[in-house]
């Protein structure tokens, strides 16, 4: 697997939407890939994880990343990443 680096904007995002570099590396490694649906060429997959904490005052049973990418010749860059609390 190519290497996976997070664009500055997907690390700026990281405290605020509640996701790890490891949380998003293992959603593309085991992630089914799609088209992502804004932005020609860009890829998604998610992996939700079991969360049971508390989250903005809420407490949440799961947790659900979602990377946006673009597969490069070298690497896999992160453009985005959404986070989904249920």
């Amino acid at each position: 697997m190519k290497p996976v680096r997070l664009s500055e904007h997907a690390l700026r995002y990281a405290e605020k939407r509640g996701f790890s570099i490891e949380e998003v590396e293992a959603a593309i490694l085991n992630g089914a890939w799609m088209p992502a649906e804004y932005g020609e060429g860009r890829l998604q997959c998610s992996k939700e994880y079991v969360f049971e904490q508390e989250w903005n005052r809420k407490v949440y049973g799961t947790k659900r990343v979602k990377p946006i990418f673009v597969e490069e010749e070298t690497e896999i860059v992160v453009v985005t990443v959404y986070t989904y609390y249920y």
